[in-house]
């Protein structure tokens, strides 16, 4: 898979996507200005279609396919989000997805993989397991594989949510966003070096699953380890090409217990009125856990998505 992904690319991608995709609001709160000590904006990922910002990489790789390879469908291995963003994403081209998932996953986003028509087939935890799973689903279909986090037009199409949010509420002294297999982190490093190159990109990591940060740290990727963590959307692996990007722009990464993400995740609840998952809360706890760093500065947060798993919460039982 070719690594090499340029600004140039996410702004393709921003054209490509307008007709499916919407804007996504900023949104404030005064109260959490006063917690955190900085000034916040907060990028409203998790009211894209199909609740995550997902939809955008996912969307962009699926209309960037030839008509030959659309009519082969697509496919992929995710634990959610990307899983149903992909399914919609193929439903605006009206061509077949198939989408394994582990066993275990968020039932609320196994639900929306399936509502959104595509074929789910299930596997053992572990990102080997998954990546097995996929390769026999694409041997079996010819679908064209669409990657997670590491497909060059995932990765572009992420971008465009910083090109928004800079274009919309810019300039940042430093923006915010959660990292995982990396995607969103290395499409917004090239928004960022091409149109605010003075802000600075602090990357939210859980302590559970903290490769993102050994890697950079090491200057090589590290792999094997296993996530534990409840962001369950941030289990995945550093890929090749976002490594490379975040790499060469220098990105700064800071480690958050989950205790902190829940905490954070509360007050966004009760102070916003906005539902998020702990994926997606990591980007405000970094800000919360760290305030001298952030003290006094103009601050983007990417709140990544909303999926939450509601029947899974204390109350439900007693609906």
């Amino acid at each position: 898979m070719p690594a090499a992904v340029t600004f140039d690319d996410v702004l393709a991608a921003a054209a490509r996507i307008a007709p499916h995709t919407q804007p996504t609001p900023v949104l404030r709160s005064t109260a959490i200005d006063a917690l955190a000590g900085c000034h916040l904006a907060f990028k409203a990922e998790h009211l894209q279609r199909a609740g995550a910002f997902k939809f955008r990489g996912a969307c962009n790789a699926v209309w960037a396919l030839s008509e030959a390879q659309a009519r082969r469908g697509v496919a992929t291995h995710s634990s959610g989000n990307h899983g149903a963003a992909l399914a919609l994403a193929a439903t605006t081209r009206r061509i077949g997805c198939q989408v394994v998932a582990p066993r275990g996953a968020v039932t609320s986003k196994l639900a929306a993989i399936a509502g959104y028509g595509a074929v789910l087939h299930h596997c053992d935890a572990g990102i080997a397991a998954r990546e097995a799973a996929c390769a026999g689903v694409i041997d079996a279909t010819g679908a064209v594989f669409v990657h997670p986090y590491a497909d060059p037009a995932v990765i572009a199409g992420q971008g465009t949510a910083a090109l928004e949010l800079l274009a919309s509420s810019g300039p940042f002294d430093a923006l915010v966003v959660p990292v995982g297999g990396g995607g969103l982190a290395a499409g917004t490093a090239l928004a960022l070096a091409a149109r605010a190159p003075g802000c600075r990109l602090v990357l939210a990591e859980p302590a559970g699953a903290a490769e993102t940060r050994d890697s950079l740290a090491r200057g090589e990727r590290v792999t094997g380890f296993v996530p534990d963590t409840i962001c369950d959307g941030l289990r995945g692996t550093l890929g090749a090409p976002g490594f490379e990007i975040l790499h060469a722009h220098g990105a700064e990464v800071l480690v958050v217990d989950d205790a902190s993400t829940v905490s954070a995740m509360r007050l966004i609840w009760q102070r916003m009125k906005q539902v998020v998952e702990p994926s997606s809360a990591i980007a405000l706890a970094a800000v919360l856990a760290h305030r001298e760093r952030f003290a006094g500065l103009r601050v983007g947060v990417v709140l990544s998505g909303g999926n939450v798993d509601l029947d899974a919460l204390p109350w439900a039982a007693a609906a």
